[in-house]
């Protein structure tokens, strides 16, 4: 029983969405209906897998030897799952409303709905091949969700995201195939499953791989030198965007470098290498590069999008400290940036959604239009530069405990990042609230476009985001004892 839910999971989402175009709706309401019970339904079996967590695997199909597709639910793609299950249901809501004047929600809501099972498939990937599998299915379904408005800026950015991920691929490819050969198993494996005795003297060879399979699947973190194709994205539907930077795609690539560190080179094997020093230089050059570039933008979603460059490389800092401490901080980062991201997205999403509004100058005095979704972005953005008492700070200050308690001395750079980043973060997010709410005494409030807050299809979402940040704030310790769990399951070195 437990094993049918768990494929079910996957593949429900995906057919499910493949019928919506063949499925004779009467009306909008029939389609928006449809899709809701689909998201809801599929996230209470979610829950329920969790709850009752299956043991053992389950093998989709075989291809020789010991390369297969299946599926196990360990405690890292826990995390993932859960974090995608609860998420995709307040998304679908908001996407109601912002959508309602869309002529093509069909193509719309199928390729969102398979984009779920896709991300269900790579959280409970037992092998690095499923893993792939369903890494590379991510691009091809999110690719008609950047491509959705069909308008010139929308066809450059899904050329560029294609790009990307083409070359991510080749390099996740090379480094897939050496795991498979110099590993004594394809499956994941706390602490790695590569083989001492037949790798032999070939051991830079490897770590060049590791590299190589770091910057395969982190493209689709956007880490530097592949940042570019994540500000172009925004082009695509709010909703799309707000899932494409803070689960369905990004987390993904994060959750891959985990994988790869922790469960197929193993920590033990790259720990003090020109390997770990290679790819932490990248990441810390990234937190930098992606705050710097959002202090810049003045396009409210590009800026975001910049941010989320910087945030996901703070989710690769900690798992390339390659420690217990740094997988948690990675887990713990990855799990509240979510929320903070997805809300803060929303918020610019409802603001272009009521007024058309999508450049930062255009913002002033706004906060007296549309005072709840400026209010809850002003939240989101404390959140981010880690104002205690919210979110955004118990993940920072976890990292930073990581990073000390590492004794590396680039990780002590890291730190530097992790303060610089966060300046630059209340810089960037605090002057839109600024000009939102303080836009200056003489201010004429009749240049203000005429807007209002939207309906409770998007406040709710709203509402659910903000509640969460400042649960995980105040209230982190259930949450964090979870994660530890995870991470400390990796075997001593």
């Amino acid at each position: 029983m437990h094993i049918a839910v768990m494929i079910t999971v996957v593949l429900l989402p995906i057919l499910g969405g493949i019928l919506i175009p063949l499925l004779p709706f009467k009306s909008r309401r029939d389609l928006l209906w449809y899709v809701q019970a689909l998201v809801l339904l599929n996230s209470i079996l979610v829950a329920a897998m969790l709850f009752f967590q299956p043991e053992e695997a389950f093998v989709l199909f075989r291809f020789t030897g010991n390369l297969r597709v299946s599926f196990h639910l360990d405690g890292l793609g826990r995390v993932f799952a859960a974090l995608a299950a609860v998420l995709w249901p307040p998304a679908v809501l908001y996407s109601f409303e912002y959508m309602d004047k869309d002529n093509n929600e069909k193509s719309f809501y199928m390729f969102y709905i398979i984009t779920y099972g896709v991300t269900l498939g790579i959280a409970m990937a037992d092998n690095i091949l499923t893993m792939y599998f369903f890494f590379e299915m991510m691009s091809l379904v999110t690719l008609p969700l950047i491509l959705h408005s069909r308008t010139r800026e929308a066809v450059l950015a899904s050329r560029s995201y294609l790009y990307y991920m083409i070359g991510g691929a080749a390099f996740a490819f090379i480094g897939m195939v050496f795991i498979l050969s110099y590993g004594v198993t394809s499956a994941f494996v706390p602490g790695g499953v590569l083989d001492a005795a037949i790798i032999g003297d070939k051991t830079n060879l490897m770590l060049l791989m590791y590299v190589l399979c770091f910057l395969g699947f982190g493209v689709k973190t956007a880490v530097w030198p592949f940042s570019n194709w994540l500000p172009r994205a925004g082009v695509a539907p709010t909703p799309v965007t707000a899932l494409l930077h803070a689960v369905a795609v990004v987390n993904t690539g994060a959750f891959a470098v985990m994988r790869i560190t922790y469960y197929s080179f193993g920590p033990g094997m790259l720990r003090g290498t020109w390997a770990q020093d290679t790819v932490m230089l990248l990441v810390i050059f990234t937190i930098v590069y992606g705050c710097g570039r959002a202090l810049k933008e003045t396009h409210i979603k590009r800026r975001l999008a910049w941010s989320t460059v910087s945030n996901l490389s703070y989710i690769l800092f900690g798992a390339v400290l390659m420690s217990p401490l740094g997988l948690a901080g990675a887990l713990c980062h990855m799990l509240f940036h979510s929320f903070m991201k997805v809300g803060s997205f929303f918020c610019a999403g409802a603001v272009i959604h009521e007024t058309g509004c999508s450049f930062i100058q255009e913002l002033n005095g706004l906060g007296r239009k549309m005072p709840k979704v400026l209010a809850v972005f002003t939240l989101c953005g404390m959140a981010l530069m880690g104002v205690p008492g919210l979110a955004g700070f118990v993940s920072k200050w976890h990292l930073a405990q990581a990073a000390v308690a590492s004794d590396n001395p680039m990780a002590l750079a890291g730190v530097g990042a992790l303060l610089v980043s966060a300046l630059f973060t209340a810089i960037y997010m605090l002057t839109i609230s600024v000009r939102a709410f303080f836009p200056g005494k003489d201010f004429d409030y009749n240049k203000v476009p005429e807007a209002r807050d939207p309906g409770w299809k998007m406040l709710l979402p709203l509402a659910v985001f903000a509640a969460a940040i400042l649960l995980f704030g105040l209230y982190s310790r259930p949450f964090r004892e979870v994660l530890w769990d995870v991470a400390s399951a990796m075997p001593p070195q």
